[in-house]
């Protein structure tokens, strides 16, 4: 049974703005212990569900996806407020075989940063910030999506070259000296 958490979040934050790291806690822990129901769904048979729902074009790329980068795979979206399909990754790190504990991480630090910057944003704005940030990603989910896709894509990007320049570092500091002869 899934709660409006934003809102009641937001609400208690407002009324009681000291206590914001105590309400942001317990709802990520909720998020997160609420998910291991489904968790469990998905372990013991969610494959067959999961494969009637998506393609299986699709179904190999989420696959990929949580071989790859699982903790990921699965806190991105933790972090993203409704309407993402957020039960479907929930789903397929279990069908996928995600450690328990790794799962249970994901989802509370997810939903860690979602609730702390929507606490941030209630103490800024007010409780209404929470009816306007829904209409803007149910009347806009897809260019909501694609800013959070491209940013995601600029920090990989950043990311692999900041690699790739530690690896050249490395190979030049091993490669032995012509002079030295």
């Amino acid at each position: 049974m899934g709660l409006p958490m934003d809102a009641v979040v937001a609400g208690y934050v407002y009324h009681q703005p000291r206590n914001m790291l105590l309400y942001v806690t317990l709802a990520s822990a909720g998020s997160a212990l609420g998910s291991s129901v489904l968790y469990l769904l998905g372990y013991l048979g969610g494959e067959k569900v999961l494969r009637k729902r998506i393609s299986e074009e699709r179904y190999a790329k989420i696959h990929a996806s949580f071989e790859r980068h699982e903790f990921w795979a699965l806190m991105f979206p933790a972090m993203l407020p409704p309407p993402t399909p957020f039960k479907l990754f929930v789903l397929a790190a279990s069908i996928f075989e995600m450690r328990f504990w790794h799962f249970l991480l994901a989802i509370f630090a997810g939903r860690f940063v979602r609730f702390f910057v929507l606490s941030v944003l209630t103490m800024k704005f007010g409780p209404q910030f929470v009816q306007v940030t829904g209409d803007l990603f149910r009347h806009h989910l897809g260019w909501v999506l694609g800013a959070v896709a491209v940013g995601l894509g600029i920090w990989l990007i950043v990311l692999r070259q900041k690699r790739n320049g530690r690896a050249v570092r490395i190979d030049a500091s091993r490669s032995p000296k012509s002079d030295e002869a």
